[in-house]
């Protein structure tokens, strides 16, 4: 087990030089809040001392495209801030690696160095920090929840209740599903592959079944908990001849992305998925919320608490409008699919297309 060391500190921020201009969000925040939160740099000169310190610790739960992209986009934006209010965020992060006993201790090593916030990424974490906070003032943030209230998080999403609040990747279901059989009306048998030990998992394949099942389209589930089973599970895919693959923003099918979307490209089965992420690691497509700009309305919440003495009970938890198609031009190409035509079917649904090819990590 790891001990107090495993936190790397990436240090004070205060007077950094000035990064570039925030990137944009795939959509409008769906949340009455949102406004506020966003302008909480801007109005923090007024409440926050200058020269204060803040002691930040963030615990990742498992090294991914998805959720690398969050813990970078959090960390460069609390150095603006940190820049733009002249007070210093000091961060304290460490990835868990989807190892509960190391989360925990993460979690121990916060709190024993008394941070003034801690930031879960993953509904795992979230969950570990809102027990480990339970009755204290310690407040939390968390990213990348698909559904808070199903994990019980927090009371509601307008009114989380007590110390946790933060940004969720809600997935709208349905629209995932529409793009399946806009690329191919005639598919009669759809794989489902996922964690079931996943909460992520659970609502978003709950709705795609109510989906096939109102279209009378047989489908199958597919599941695995670590690399070596999913990519079983992707062979069995295979070998039954499966028409379209649904994957929603499950953690450990990311985790195994980079393994896994040759089979499905040589076999010419497109795989439909819930982030942007896994089109990158070689998924024909992904489609949800930026997760650049959820990690920097994650830092917001940070400041707005922070700086503003904002109340985590009373702070909305952030949802952000579904509607970007990411395409994996090379899988497109590999499957054949022309990449023109697919766009045209997609457009319909979608508030934009775009492209990507295959690498591990955005740049």
């Amino acid at each position: 087990m790891k001990n107090r060391t495993m936190a790397k500190k990436f240090g004070a921020v205060m007077m950094t030089a000035a990064l570039t201009a925030g990137l944009a969000a795939c959509g409008g925040s769906s949340d009455s809040t949102s406004d506020a939160a966003s302008d909480a740099s801007s109005e923090a000169a007024e409440t926050a001392e200058a020269g204060t310190e803040y002691n930040v610790g963030i615990c990742n739960y498992v090294d991914d495209a998805s959720l690398n992209q969050i813990v970078e986009n959090i960390q460069e934006r609390l150095e603006e801030i940190g820049e733009e209010q002249n007070v210093t965020f000091t961060v304290s992060y460490d990835n868990c690696n989807a190892d509960a006993t190391v989360m925990n201790q993460i979690i121990s090593n916060f709190q024993a160095d008394e941070v003034d916030l801690m930031v879960g990424v993953a509904t795992p974490v979230a969950m570990a920090m809102q027990a480990a906070t339970e009755g204290t003032d310690t407040p939390v943030v968390f990213s990348a929840v698909s559904d808070p209230e199903g994990a019980e998080l927090v009371e509601s999403n307008d009114a989380p209740g007590a110390n946790i609040t933060g940004t969720s990747d809600y997935l709208d279901t349905s629209a995932v599903m529409d793009l399946i059989f806009a690329a191919d009306p005639e598919a009669d048998k759809i794989a489902l592959l996922y964690d079931a030990g996943q909460d992520s998992s659970t609502a978003p394949i709950e709705a795609a079944k109510a989906y096939l099942d109102d279209k009378g389209i047989e489908y199958k589930e597919y599941t695995g908990t670590k690399t070596d089973e999913v990519q079983i599970a992707a062979e069995s895919i295979v070998a039954d001849e499966c028409d379209a693959i649904f994957t929603p923003t499950d953690n450990t099918i990311m985790t195994a992305e980079l393994s896994i979307y040759e089979t499905f490209a040589e076999a010419g089965i497109p795989q439909y998925t819930g982030a942007d992420s896994f089109a990158l690691n070689g998924a024909f497509l992904g489609y949800g919320v930026d997760y650049a700009n959820l990690g920097r309305e994650t830092a917001d919440m940070i400041a707005e608490i922070l700086l503003e003495g904002a109340d985590p009970a009373t702070l909305a938890v952030k949802t952000f409008d579904n509607g970007t198609a990411t395409v994996n031009t090379e899988t497109c190409e590999a499957i054949g699919f022309d990449f023109e035509t697919v766009k045209a079917a997609f457009e319909p649904y979608c508030t934009a297309v775009q492209e990507i090819t295959t690498a591990e990590s955005f740049e």
